[in-house]
């Protein structure tokens, strides 16, 4: 019997496992691979206290720590994919192919996958120009021609990161409305840098070793349209990573862990979560980091004296 399972690789896992260590907690961390999706980055600028790394050095410099750690009481699954975590009685059960493990309480921490373009062009220029995060990557393209995918909240802040450092950024929705908040479409389209495009359908990204530029169809006029891009921010959406959590903890419209933004708490006694598989509004390193450790400090407290949620 476990006193804490942690589930998931990224900086919420990772940070949970030294902190448990630390904290002399019997726990085990059950990941596929380190990292999280900062892993495909060329070079993260906004890990705080390393100016840049790219994202598979993070990814080493996580499981590094977490080996730092492991030990006595904090054993280390590589390699495994959870899929079922049940209650049975006052504890858990987790399953991960043929292995099952008991457990007291469960920190689930395995963030989310991005929607990905299916587009010509996509797969080719990925970490070459097309890129799925705007504050790992945004700085490398300075003041050059930029494109962001999608028409949503995520994609107009995405725009609005970028408008502080790119020479022009052109937004490309495919629907004939915006789907953002009326007051953030107005601000943002109001930088004479910005440009948006309604109704226009990415077809292709094209390029040399980098990309160049992307071409959409026009929905009205049914006209091929290409414009010069040296960058592609894609932010049409994203999937929580919580179906092995489905039925037994409270998710949103969207599928991510309702939770208590003081405690991390889920709503249901003995499960926490950290990170991107969360509701939180903010989706960053530093911020899956901090709440993991908030998670820890709180599950021990009720691990140790059985203190109610606050």
């Amino acid at each position: 019997m476990y006193d804490l399972i942690i589930i998931g690789g990224g900086p919420a896992g990772a940070a949970a496992a030294v902190y448990a260590a630390r904290k002399r907690l019997k726990s085990v961390l059950i990941i596929k691979e380190f990292g999280g999706q900062s892993v495909v980055s060329s070079d993260i600028q906004n890990w705080i206290g390393t100016p840049s790394i790219s994202g598979a050095d993070f990814a080493k410099s996580l499981k590094a720590h977490v080996f730092a750690a492991k030990g006595e009481v904090l054993e280390v699954k590589e390699g495994m994919q959870v899929e079922r975590v049940e209650r049975s009685g006052d504890h858990f059960i987790v399953s991960a192919g043929a292995e099952k493990f008991e457990t007291r309480s469960v920190l689930v921490a395995t963030g989310m996958s991005r929607k990905k373009l299916e587009v010509a062009g996509a797969d080719t220029y990925e970490n070459k120009g097309l890129t799925y995060c705007a504050s790992c990557d945004g700085p490398l393209f300075a003041d050059k021609d930029v494109v962001v995918v999608g028409g949503g909240n995520a994609g107009f802040e995405t725009a609005l990161q970028l408008l502080a450092y790119c020479k022009s950024v052109t937004l490309l929705h495919n629907h004939t409305n915006y789907k953002a908040d009326p007051v953030t479409v107005e601000g943002v389209l109001n930088d004479p840098r910005m440009h948006g495009a309604l109704n226009a359908h990415i077809k292709e990204i094209k390029g040399g070793q980098f990309v160049t530029s992307v071409v959409y169809t026009d929905g009205a006029s049914g006209k091929d349209i290409e414009i010069p891009a040296e960058g592609v921010f894609a932010e049409i959406g994203h999937y929580p990573s919580t179906n092995f959590v489905k039925g037994l903890v409270e998710l949103n419209e969207f599928g991510s862990i309702i939770t208590d933004p003081r405690t991390q708490r889920a709503k249901i006694e003995g499960i926490w979560a950290a990170g991107d598989c969360t509701d939180a509004p903010y989706h960053q390193n530093n911020i899956a980091g901090g709440d993991a450790v908030k998670a820890v400090e709180d599950l021990y407290l009720w691990l140790k004296g059985g203190c109610p949620n606050r």
